[in-house]
């Protein structure tokens, strides 16, 4: 017991020094309070289930949140006896690295960031099917098996309590045109972060990508940003809650934080539709330990894990046998846009162009 406690000490203190806000992708996510870039060891426990001979070692990136992060590794490596290297950054610098290395592969396994930023990466993946995919639902789950959602994100509009009345809450993304919320919305660049893109391509797909309709919206709603781009996707639902800005467009599970500690904020649901990006994970292709990574995205799939990650940290899960976090609708609740991961993911470079036409123009 005394070296138990002695390893979870130095868990914490050494993840605690990593950690730093970010998910970067698409939505990001998107998960996106950003890591700290570093490499980490994180300390493992001795357990049964390890296996006899052969490495005891997986490495893994991952651009998530630190609390989630570091409660999904220590309950790994309990359970499995298997030492987790962990490089922590962001989703773009990951993905980007991982590209670098293809040549003599130092990661394992991927573990976060929107699926449409991994469909961009995928062919540095390995195909692999994870052991419960019959309870996984299969919207989350590439056709080609190089990657797999692991927490559905839907994006949401955030309001502060205080500043917008509740004749004026938002209905939808098309409100966003107010007049009364000219200069009053957080919205970071599209550019830099990953949640952020995937809700310019959810705009785009509700009023329009292929007729020039999207587009007409979002020159419309550039225009009410009135010049004001965030840098940081976590400086939007901080932003909001403090009331520099009266509303916000963000990621549910960042702005349900906020609901659930008693802030004067409130998450609206555009009418129009909205998209449910899931963060992914991912097996990558020549990885020295891919008996372990395959384990460790088994785990992560698992239903203890993905049922802890609901309860502690109010993620949603992929799976079909789970239930929704306290406080939050159901998925079938929700309605959604078309939205295409292909187009999101082979398109970027392009629908990123625009926005920066736009914004320039």
């Amino acid at each position: 017991m005394k070296m138990k406690k002695i390893l979870s000490s130095m868990l914490a203190a050494i993840m605690i020094m990593g950690a730093v806000a970010g998910c970067g992708s698409s939505g990001g996510s998107s998960s996106e309070s950003s890591q700290a870039a570093a490499s980490t060891s994180v300390a493992s426990s001795e357990s049964s289930t390890a296996k006899a001979g052969g490495s005891k070692t997986v490495t893994v990136y991952s651009p998530h949140p630190a609390d989630p992060l570091n409660a999904g590794i220590k309950e790994f490596q309990e359970k499995t006896g298997i030492t987790v290297d962990l490089v922590a950054a962001g989703t773009d610098e990951l993905l980007k690295r991982i590209e670098a290395e293809s040549g003599n592969p130092l990661c394992d396994v991927f573990w976060g960031g929107g699926a449409d930023s991994l469909a961009a990466y995928s062919k540095y993946f390995d195909t692999f099917k994870p052991a419960d995919l019959s309870s996984i639902d299969p919207q989350y789950v590439s056709k080609d098996n190089l990657w797999t959602g692991e927490s559905p994100l839907p994006m949401v509009i955030m309001y502060n309590k205080k500043l917008v009345s509740e004749a004026d809450v938002p209905k939808g993304w098309a409100d966003l045109k107010s007049a009364k919320l000219k200069g009053k919305i957080a919205y970071a660049d599209p550019a830099k972060s990953g949640s952020s893109y995937t809700i310019l391509c959810t705009m785009l797909t509700a009023f329009g990508k292929d007729d020039g309709k999207g587009w007409d919206f979002v020159k419309q709603f550039v225009g009410n940003l009135d010049g004001k781009i965030l840098s940081s996707s976590g400086d939007v639902y901080k932003k909001v809650s403090d009331g520099e800005y009266s509303v916000g467009l963000t990621l549910e599970k960042e702005a349900i934080k906020y609901v659930q500690a008693g802030a004067d904020v409130g998450i609206i649901y555009p009418s129009e539709g909205t998209s449910a990006v899931p963060d992914g994970i991912a097996i990558v292709k020549g990885g020295k330990n891919k008996e372990n990574a395959e384990i460790f995205v088994n785990f992560v799939l698992g239903k203890e894990c993905q049922t802890m990650m609901s309860n502690d940290f109010s993620r949603r899960s992929v799976r079909t046998d789970t239930e929704a976090p306290e406080g939050l609708p159901a998925i079938k609740d929700i309605k959604f846009v078309d939205y295409d991961f292909n187009w999101a993911s082979s398109e970027k470079v392009n629908i990123l162009e625009k926005w920066k036409e736009i914004i320039v123009g």
